[in-house]
């Protein structure tokens, strides 16, 4: 079993879109996918269609998630938290959900040492059950970032590759080599950055000529990270994909889907495609 952490400090860079199209990417491949929400905003347990209902008493969600797997040693493990996503890919993909209520329970598993290793105990105990689980951790580095980078074996980086983008490198870089202390304390090999993915790309062709290899060029050289062949670029069904509705009587319900689902024949499969490709590559999955 291969864990994938991907993590930036800043918002916004196609982190989400990322992690659920790159789990759907691995799931069509044939491989066995479970993909770990553990970002409080929720946004792949949204993307694979786990938020279909319009008010709080319809939540289902609330007493099965990210939030209990994190909370307790003893109980709540991932078999029982588990569910599959709802018509966001063929086949469906393993999810284990986040929700609102992660802010509130931050402080108090702050408090304890034993929570930064909970997932990583848990992932232990089905590591026969899967072949890749993709952490989609929150923009922040704070706790739940720490316990994502705990329990991965890898790390990629989606950028926009803009000013902010790489300036906040410096940041990732030094949080990634505080928690690879935590590692060591537990035996476990330092974190494997694999790369920074090129993610919503602008198409405009003088940027990608002038402007874009220099960028590249700025993080292998200044911030001392790989850059992934591979690059995401910014398209209008990749957006789509995840914004798509469905009417139901008067109400618009969410209805969003993996880019395969959306649109098998866009350009964007084909860069998850070879995105999926490339990370295999470099794990030996």
């Amino acid at each position: 079993m291969k864990t994938i952490a991907i993590y930036h400090n800043k918002g916004g860079v196609g982190k989400t879109t990322t992690a659920v199209n790159l789990a759907a990417a691995f799931k069509n491949k044939g491989k066995r996918v479970l993909l770990i929400d553990i970002d409080a905003q929720a946004n792949s347990t949204f993307a694979t269609g786990l938020i279909k209902f319009q008010f709080e008493e319809e939540d289902d969600i609330k007493g099965k998630n990210v939030v209990q797997l994190l909370s307790s040693s003893e109980f709540d493990f991932i078999p029982e938290i588990v569910r599959k996503s709802q018509e966001f890919n063929t086949p469906e993909i393993d999810i284990i959900p986040s929700h609102i209520t992660l802010i509130d329970v931050q402080q108090q598993l702050t408090r304890f040492a034993a929570s930064r290793l909970r997932l990583n105990t848990k992932l232990q105990r089905v590591e026969d059950d899967y072949d890749v689980v993709i952490v989609d951790a929150p923009p922040s580095r704070d706790l739940y970032a720490e316990i994502a980078l705990i329990a991965a074996d890898y790390l990629i980086i989606p950028s926009d590759m803009k000013p902010f983008a790489n300036q906040g490198l410096s940041n990732v870089k030094n949080f990634v080599q505080e928690t690879n202390e935590t590692r060591s304390s537990i035996g476990k090999q330092p974190l494997k950055v694999l790369g920074v993915l090129p993610s919503k790309v602008l198409t405009n062709s003088r940027y990608l000529d002038f402007v874009f290899p220099k960028q590249k060029e700025a993080v292998i050289q200044r911030y001392g990270f790989p850059v992934l062949d591979t690059v995401i670029y910014e398209r209008v069904a990749l957006s789509n994909c995840v914004n798509k509705t469905l009417t139901m009587g008067n109400l618009e319900v969410p209805d969003p889907k993996s880019i395969f689902e959306f649109d098998r024949n866009c350009d964007s499969v084909k860069e998850f495609r070879n995105l999926s490709f490339e990370v295999m590559q470099k794990i030996g999955a």
